[in-house]
């Protein structure tokens, strides 16, 4: 092995990481976005505690989901100049810091001010940290593996929200009081910290002994470029926009929606809200299989956005059991992604990408940030809660009518993929 990394070194090449390397760095990596994603979901199954023992209203608790949208916002202009100037090891440590820092903060204290600067912080870390892991997977994962690798490591990350929905059961005791389930947040950052940590050393030894990849384009926004899309583009980021806005912040308070419009359980809330997380991670990399080989996409998308429509009526008028519209909507939650964000590739050109991708994300943040504060007023509006259930029709009504838009985005977007101006987005390959 010292002959063959001399002989390569007088060569003025070194070998690539071995492939168990490759996997390892993978995992530890990964780490980071499990503590990442733990902490983003900790606050759904919490809230119905935060409004008994701290008197938070829905729109309180709106807020400390809607908050965390808000500077992703401005980062996604900004994250990808860090991550190239400082590189993916240095970038990634600094974003999980600030997402135990924010974890932290909202842990400290009861006051909503000082909760909401928490996740504020949380939200200026979390985004940008995925952007810098997905960099540093194309760094180290080439060809053929590089998909597997990035599914591999999105099924680590929504582990973490499979754990945070469901902490009420495995934690249970915790939930007696509203700081306790705050503090495995903490310990969900260290975890993300150490993930950090653990893939810079590894990055540094690596570098001594082998040649590792280049990192992928990052999410930058490019102005001018943005009046240069076609109308294609446009439609998927309005579906991207309607649909994220649907899913997302119905999370935030289905738990306590559950409890107080169905009375539920905790614990079987908590799982019930899983069941999204679930499905994704089983079922998107089949969908997406699945599209590939039939084409189709935007009919597909068609098909997703109509799925959202009823369930969140059949939620809030009937007493059928709510494993069927959960897993209509898990069904949905895990087709449209699986489509959608490839789609971007096929309309929008390879040097555009990072804009075209930015500029969606930043769309969607906005989106997350205002319907998140939309859904906590109808809430209080209506007086939703578990001695007047009927409070969340008006939120569950806004649900339905942004899947109707959905759908209306989606077929839009077929009708414009069907004429003489298509882009391969119907067909079986582009």
């Amino acid at each position: 092995m010292s002959e063959l990394l001399a002989k390569n070194s007088a060569e003025g090449a070194l070998p690539p990481p071995p492939r168990a390397y490759r996997w390892i760095v993978l995992v530890l990596i990964s780490l980071a976005m499990f503590g990442n994603y733990y902490i983003y979901d900790a606050i759904s199954p919490l809230a119905d505690v935060l409004a008994k023992q701290l008197h938070f209203s829905d729109s309180d608790i709106g807020l400390l989901q809607a908050i965390y949208s808000i500077p992703n916002v401005f980062m996604v202009l900004i994250g990808g100049f860090i991550i190239d100037r400082l590189g993916t090891k240095k970038s990634t440590l600094i974003f999980a810091v600030l997402c135990l820092l924010g974890a932290a903060v909202t842990a400290a204290t009861p006051t909503l001010g000082i909760m909401a600067t928490g996740r504020l912080i949380f939200g200026l870390g979390a985004e940008s940290l995925i952007v810098a892991v997905t960099t540093a997977i194309a760094k180290w994962f080439k060809g053929k593996e590089l998909s597997f690798a990035f599914g591999l490591n999105l099924t680590i990350a929504r582990l973490g929200s499979f754990a945070a929905l469901n902490s009420p059961s495995w934690a249970s005791s915790y939930f007696r009081n509203w700081q306790l389930p705050l503090f495995i947040t903490v310990a969900a950052g260290v975890i993300c910290v150490a993930g950090a940590i653990l893939y810079w050393g590894l990055e540094d030894n690596a570098a001594k002994k082998y040649e590792i990849g280049q990192g992928g384009a990052t999410d930058k926004v490019v102005f001018s470029d943005i009046f240069k899309f076609g109308t294609s583009y446009w439609f998927i980021v309005a579906l991207c926009i309607t649909f994220y806005s649907g899913i997302f912040p119905f999370q935030t308070f289905a738990v306590k929606f559950f409890i107080e419009a169905h009375g539920t359980t905790r614990e079987f809330g908590g799982f019930l809200s899983s069941i999204l997380t679930l499905f994704a991670m089983i079922a998107t990399p089949l969908f997406g299989l699945m599209v590939d080989r039939v084409g189709k996409r935007s009919l597909f998308m068609m098909f997703g956005s109509l799925l959202l429509i009823p369930v969140y009526l059949i939620m809030a008028y009937t007493n059928i059991s709510l494993y069927v519209p959960m897993a209509m909507m898990g069904i949905a939650f895990s087709l449209i992604p699986a489509i959608m964000w490839p789609s971007v590739a096929y309309i929008v050109d390879q040097s555009k990408l990072g804009t075209a991708y930015g500029l969606m994300t930043m769309i969607q943040n906005i989106g997350l940030a205002g319907f998140n504060l939309l859904i906590g007023w109808a809430n209080d509006y209506s007086g939703a809660s578990a001695v007047n259930p009927g409070g969340y029709h008006l939120g569950m009504w806004i649900f339905s009518c942004l899947g109707f838009f959905g759908l209306l985005f989606a077929f839009l977007l077929r009708r414009s993929e069907m004429g003489p101006h298509a882009h391969g987005l119907e067909t079986i390959k582009a």
